[in-house]
């Protein structure tokens, strides 16, 4: 294909993206744009940028041959990237650093943050502390319910959460909240917004600060597999774990790119949270144009995954011209497909991996054997699953 730069000088890829804010976020929306693109052209800024994944977070996280599972799937050899294996548990703390250090240059002192599972939270939470900042995270009031470990983890990083009541109390409505405390605040807070979603910057911002994941992955694949992957695997909610690790390989001609989503309870039930694979149409959600679950009026229509993180109507716009293009497939995993995966992963590999992750798990549990012994599947392990054993335990029946 031809060279992919992505997206314009207006934020757009294909007709995705762009800006559709209030008047009131402009200013601020193009202070951003304007820092943002000093910092791409200064290499102090970057130097800065890789110390901090390089001593604080613990990069370069490592690829991991599951040898058992692959072994007792009879097909294709599963890697696993290691993203669970980074300070705080995912891969949102190098996204929250990069943030967090534009932050500091613009002089803000008060940073906010949308959280579904917790774990962007948590992430905003320690940069905070890290550089001295107060800090806010909006969290539905049902995710508060489902992900208390991380909640209590954000308080005891000095964190405020705040509680959000509205809509379906879940990850769309944390992101409406704190995008209003940001109209309310502009002058002083600084948004880290945890997903590839949003009004220009952000969603290439959030690709840039995570494209970490896809890069080392290109350098340690060879060593550890003796090539490059045939196919690349990530979960994809907003789809910030996703693009971190595709945008590497858009160029690199071979390697498949398969975006898993949130099948709920099924596709045909419409209890879901898969805009790109159980189609959606095109709207505005949280100031860009992307794919977007909706009724016939245009109002956005409740979502469900048994996974906090992937609980959202909808994609991040560069995914959405990635699926337009055919660069990359999506597909959606029920939840007890997920489920079973998670178990899988916990018995066979003894790693405990987030439930957003199970589904990119499953997937690659149901192709491999369908594919050669000599094949390979990188899977993007976007963060360990800790946090997540409330959920799995009430679903066995279990009070812990």
């Amino acid at each position: 294909m031809e060279r992919y730069d992505l997206p314009d000088a207006n934020g757009h890829f294909g007709p995705y993206g762009g800006v559709y804010v209030a008047e009131t976020l402009m200013a601020a929306l193009d202070e951003l744009k304007n820092e943002y693109e000093r910092v791409k052209a200064d290499p102090t800024f970057w130097e800065e940028f890789r110390h901090e994944l390089k001593h604080y977070v613990g990069r370069p996280s490592p690829i991991y041959h599951a040898k058992r599972w692959s072994e007792q799937l009879g097909g294709a050899q599963i890697f696993f990237k290691r993203e669970d294996l980074n300070h705080t548990g995912a891969h949102k703390i190098s996204n929250a650093i990069g943030q967090a250090l534009l932050a500091r240059r613009m002089g803000k002192k008060r940073v906010i943050a949308e959280t579904g599972a917790g774990q962007h939270g948590v992430a905003t939470a320690t940069v905070a502390a890290r550089y001295g900042m107060e800090c806010f995270v909006y969290m539905g009031a049902e995710d508060i319910k489902r992900q208390s470990p991380n909640v209590f983890r954000m308080k005891l990083l000095g964190a405020t959460v705040v509680p959000v009541e509205s809509g379906s109390k879940t990850l769309k409505d944390a992101l409406n909240e704190a995008m209003r405390d940001w109209v309310t605040n502009v002058d002083s807070t600084f948004y880290i917004l945890g997903t590839a979603a949003g009004p220009h910057p952000y969603p290439m911002m959030v690709r840039d600060f995570l494209s970490v994941i896809g890069e080392e992955s290109k350098e340690q694949m060879p060593e550890v597999a003796g090539r490059q992957p045939d196919v690349v695997v990530a979960c994809v909610g907003g789809g910030s774990n996703a693009i971190g690790m595709f945008y590497p390989y858009i160029n690199v001609d071979g390697v498949r790119m398969v975006g898993v989503e949130a099948g709920g309870h099924g596709i045909a039930s419409g209890m879901h949270a898969a805009p790109l694979s159980g189609g959606a149409g095109v709207g505005v959600l949280h100031g860009a144009k992307s794919y977007l679950m909706q009724d016939a009026n245009g109002q956005v229509v409740e979502t469900h995954s048994v996974s906090a993180g992937l609980d959202y109507p909808g994609v991040g716009p560069e995914h959405s011209y990635l699926k337009d293009i055919g660069r990359a497939e999506y597909v959606a995993i029920d939840d007890k497909e997920a489920l079973s995966a998670f178990h899988d992963c916990c018995h066979l590999e003894g790693i405990i991996p987030a439930l957003e992750s199970s589904h990119a798990l499953a997937w690659a549990a149901k192709v491999a054997p369908t594919m050669a012994k000599d094949k390979v599947i990188l899977v993007n392990l976007s963060g360990r699953g800790d946090k997540d054993i409330n959920t799995v335990a009430g679903l066995a029946g279990i009070t812990l």
